[in-house]
Parts: C-alpha cells; structure tokens; sequence
C-alpha cells in the first residue's frame, strides 16, 4: 500500500476542514435564522423546532447519500459513517463516552478555577413561555451533536483516515474541532477541554466504524455543561485569590479517577470492536 505524499495529505486536511465547515454553516446558520426569526415574531408558538427538525432530517438523507447527483451517493454514505453498531459495541461506546464526559466537567471547572477568563454566553431566555423555551433547548441539544459529529467524526475524520494513521486522523479532526470553538474566545484551557472532547468523540466513531454512540455522548455532554457546568462559571474563584477549597481538590480527583475509568472503558471498546471485526471477516 502506497503512502500518500505530504501534497496530498495537506489537501486532505484542507479538504476535509472545508466540508466540516460547510455542514457547520449549513446547519447552525439555518437553526439560528429559524430560532431569531420564532422568538422576535411569535415566541409563543415553537414553530422553528418543526422546521429544523425537518432540516436535520433532510440533511441525514443528504449527508448519507440520498439525493443528487446519485454518483456522489457511494462516497457521501462511506463519509458519513452512520452504521448500525453491536449491541456491546454501543454500551461500551456510551459507557467511555459518559465517564469521559464526566471527566471533561472536571477538567473545565479546574480549568476555570486556575486561569481567569470570561464564561460562555449562554442565551436569556427567562422572558418567554416556557412551552417554547423548553422545545427549543432540546432542539439545541440535538443540532450541535448532529452537525458536529457529521461534519468532524463524519466527513472529516473518514477523508483523514484514508490518508493519515487513525491516531493522527483523530488528532487533526480534534485540533479542527476545537478551531471550530474559537466563536467562544481564544482562550487556550477552554480550547484543550474543546480539544480532548473531540480526541473521546474521534475515538469512538473510529473504535466503533459510526458517529451513532459519539453522537448520543454528545447530546448528553452538551446537556450536562448547559445545566451543570456553564451557568456557575462566572462564579467560579480563582484559586490564587481565594486558595483552594474542598471542592477544587474534589473536581481535580474527579477529573482524575474518570479519566482513568475511561480509558479503561475505551481499551474495552477495543477490544469488543476487535472480537466483531474477526468474526465479520470470518
């Protein structure tokens, strides 16, 4: 097997960063036109959730290879890599996914506690009925872990592994996927947690050969910071002003402990993927 020159691993790498780009701006840029337009026009009726809803699902036909042109259909279904997953394969997959997702929260809260920087925004939206609050933070919760996976451990991660070793794949799809955070200030720990979160959604979507388990860790990874981690942020005191306190130490073993837990889970996610792979070859 020929290695690919560094010419062409470079236009992968553009390449692929490019279609990430795309389904991003598709997506997000119709889910915030949608969202803007319901809550400045009739806030009381939830309508743009319907509508992305019909969005996301024209954009799974497309994105896994229906429509035209039909001879694009092949590659587009292989980029997308939406595969039915084993049974263990999936419970392995959302066990290291959730213990990673624990640790990450770790990670960010220490993060926060040791470098100053300003929390993420996050949208007021205390003035409108809660019938339309609610479905639109569920939508929310949908829209970034499908675009995200699709467009990183999708598109971009698959060209990646047809040019690069799977840990470099990995790797490449993560630094873009934290780039992709850079909406949310230049601040290098939030960039890194960004970061290793992409590393736990890569390896997953490798190990297991589908975004389906890294996708449902990311619907639960997005709804644990929005409600438990990014709304106390700007409350949070550094520790070189105020010393630290039984719930810094607490956080930084929590970030420990399931680190380790998930790297145990992850090396049996391996070893389940590997045990599947002979059998099919059999």
């Amino acid at each position: 097997m020929s290695v690919p020159s560094l010419s062409t691993r470079i236009r992968s790498v553009a390449w692929s960063a490019l279609l990430a780009l795309l389904i991003l701006c598709v997506g997000q840029g119709a889910w915030g036109a949608l969202r803007v337009g319901n809550l400045k026009t009739t806030p009381a009726i939830p309508w743009a959730v319907a509508v992305m809803a019909v969005v996301l699902w024209l954009m799974w036909q497309y994105l896994g290879g229906k429509g035209w042109p039909q001879s694009t259909s092949a590659i587009r279904r292989r980029y997308f890599r939406a595969k039915r997953v084993c049974g263990r394969a999936w419970a392995w997959g959302l066990l290291a996914g959730v213990l990673s997702i624990v640790a990450l929260a770790g990670y960010w809260i220490v993060m926060f506690q040791l470098v100053r920087m300003p929390a993420n925004p996050l949208p007021d939206l205390s003035q409108y009925p809660l019938w339309t609050v609610a479905p639109m933070l569920v939508m929310a919760s949908l829209v970034s872990p499908f675009l995200e996976e699709s467009a990183f451990r999708g598109y971009c991660q698959v060209i990646l592994e047809g040019n690069f070793r799977a840990p470099a794949a990995v790797l490449i799809s993560s630094g873009l996927f934290a780039l992709a955070h850079l909406t949310q200030g230049l601040f290098w720990p939030k960039l890194l947690v960004y970061f290793l979160a992409g590393v736990v959604f890569g390896v997953t979507a490798y190990l297991t050969d589908s975004i389906l388990p890294g996708m449902a860790v990311h619907i639960i990874g997005d709804l644990t910071f929005f409600a438990l981690v990014w709304p106390y942020d700007t409350k949070r005191q550094l520790v070189w002003e105020t010393g630290a306190d039984r719930w810094f130490w607490l956080h930084l073993a929590q970030a420990a402990i399931f680190t380790v837990l998930a790297i145990i889970a992850f090396r049996r996610l391996a070893s389940v993927n590997e045990r599947v792979r002979e059998q099919e070859s059999q």
